[in-house]
């Protein structure tokens, strides 16, 4: 079983301070949150950026701040969201992916968001694996219902992603798949054979289904931008506190955290 590759999603683009006071905001604080968060276990950021004001902004300059103060402070794997936020144009969410990180995600298709929805026509998901293998940024294929796996493989049949191929399912967002540990099994039966995930259980279902990926020999993602609690009615102190559980888990059924070195090496990422 591969060692065990923590991702601490730390801002994403909905949670607010008055939600959850401890939220970073600056580089700065998201620097300083992602070396905990190393400290702590992970060995990957996944990337959002704030403006000033707590907005979410996919802007290229937020992004070179947030990133070279991350590699200022820690080794992590950074890996940024295409996602951005609910609405914004492919244009916009493409912006951090010319900063040429190690990896970034790549949504495979449209999906409901709670009251809104999360456009990902066929078209655009050619033009992501376009932009992501021209910058050479590692793709993970972002999951929220069976049929975005085969969206993946579309674009590997057309030569746009290569292997080794990584998902994260992310399980639990109001219209998308529901998270349960049936629909995890059920997800994981379908990947192509040779390819690594992990699971974003949104809220409470962070805990329960990243536990259960640990003993599947999967991957797990925590983090406030799926999950602000650490226990019901008790907000989490940071996000390094979600990672510190969940390493606290693996070690109790003795699987070794990886490394940001050696998550790169399972994840196909050259060492630069």
């Amino acid at each position: 079983m591969q060692p065990l590759i923590i991702t601490a999603a730390m801002v994403g683009a909905e949670v607010t301070r008055e939600d959850q006071p401890h939220l970073p905001i600056t580089a700065e604080e998201i620097a300083t949150a992602a070396a905990a968060c190393r400290d702590a276990g992970a060995s990957i950021v996944h990337l959002h950026v704030r403006n000033e004001d707590g907005t979410p902004t996919q802007s290229r300059e937020k992004f070179a701040e947030a990133i070279e103060a991350i590699r200022a402070k820690t080794d992590v794997i950074i890996q940024v969201s295409t996602g951005g936020a609910v609405g914004m144009t492919a244009d916009e969410r493409l912006q951090p992916v010319s900063l040429r990180p190690e990896m970034a995600t790549l949504t495979c298709g449209t999906v409901n968001f709670g009251q809104q929805v999360f456009m990902n026509a066929p078209a655009d998901l050619i033009r992501f694996a376009q932009e992501l293998q021209m910058y050479n940024v590692r793709p993970e294929f972002e999951i929220f219902d069976a049929g975005m796996i085969q969206n993946a493989m579309q674009l590997a049949k057309a030569g746009l992603v290569t292997p080794p191929f990584h998902f994260d399912f992310v399980l639990g967002v109001p219209g998308a798949l529901p998270a349960s540990a049936k629909n995890l099994l059920f997800l994981t039966e379908l990947l192509p054979a040779g390819a690594s995930w992990s699971v974003a259980g949104m809220g409470r279902h962070q805990l329960s289904l990243g536990a259960l990926a640990i003993v599947l020999g999967g991957h797990v993602r925590v983090g406030f931008e799926d999950n602000i609690y650490y226990r019901k009615g008790e907000l989490a102190e940071s996000n390094a506190q979600l990672v510190e559980r969940m390493a606290r888990i693996a070690a109790e059924l003795e699987r070794p955290l990886a490394t940001p070195d050696e998550a790169r090496q399972i994840l196909g990422i050259a060492m630069r």
